[in-house]
């Protein structure tokens, strides 16, 4: 008796495995997110486009056409989230006399100062990717990078977006060289001591949760800027009043 064949995988199937799928490819995740019509017009024209580059050796079409995509698919109104309020203000005082600190949920951290996320050690990309759905559950964690740590320590894991150009250079998503550069010709007044590094999904007012190294609550307590939201009163929403409303607090000091 003959065993039934496997259903094949539909065209919707195939665009929906680059996001955490089998066929899981972050940097194209965003094909889940377009109509089988759009996402057949972005590989119909990504063939035409790959012609083209294979007679002049242009790739930079390729590129542009996969960033548009990106774009749109991402920017779809289903997609899009609209708050009340927001992290900005004006600024005070000129930048060259001004401290600024750099806060970050890209998945950088030291060598040798690993997090361990839920306790694993040595966790590699592809098991962040395959948990990205206990990442999305669990409280975020702090982390903290010295501002004076060399690019060639730092290291990143992230289950929720291609990972690779971080790799290569950190500051496509983490520009602490090109902030310390700022910071030596003074364009930039001063860069605050020590970036912090968000693991986990953040939540709407920001840095929920205590700091790895000092166990205080909230990076706010300790007046690092990035974990305040400032209005336009100067007041300012921090991470410990997420449970008891915004605060009327002055500002984190700079």
């Amino acid at each position: 008796m003959n065993k039934a064949e496997p259903p094949g995988e539909t065209f919707t199937d195939v665009k929906d495995s680059f996001s955490y799928g089998s066929r899981t490819d972050l940097a194209f995740k965003f094909l889940k997110g377009l109509s089988p019509e759009d996402a057949a017009e972005f590989f119909m024209v990504l063939l035409a486009k790959l012609g083209e580059t294979i007679d002049d050796g242009d790739a930079g079409r390729l590129i542009d056409h996969a960033y548009a995509w990106q774009a749109r698919a991402y920017a779809s109104a289903e997609r899009r989230v609209v708050y009340d309020d927001g992290p900005f203000a004006p600024l005070q005082k000129p930048l060259a006399r001004s401290r600024l600190a750099l806060f970050t949920s890209s998945g950088h951290f030291v060598a040798g100062d690993d997090p361990h996320p839920f306790g694993v050690a040595d966790m590699t990309q592809d098991e962040a990717i395959a948990r990205i759905d206990d990442f999305l559950r669990a409280a975020p964690q702090l982390s903290v990078i010295p501002a004076t740590t060399p690019s060639g320590q730092l290291r990143v894991r992230h289950g929720g977006y291609d990972i690779r150009a971080a790799v290569q250079d950190p500051n496509v998503v983490f520009p602490l060289d090109r902030l310390r550069g700022l910071a030596i010709e003074g364009t930039l007044g001063e860069l605050a001591p020590r970036p912090t590094p968000l693991w986990g999904r953040p939540r709407r007012h920001g840095c929920d949760g205590r700091s790895r190294r000092s166990g205080r609550r909230s990076c706010a307590t300790r007046g690092w800027m990035p974990c305040c939201w400032y209005r336009p009163d100067r007041s300012v929403t921090c991470p410990s009043d997420t449970l008891r409303g915004p605060s009327k607090r002055r500002a984190c000091r700079p």
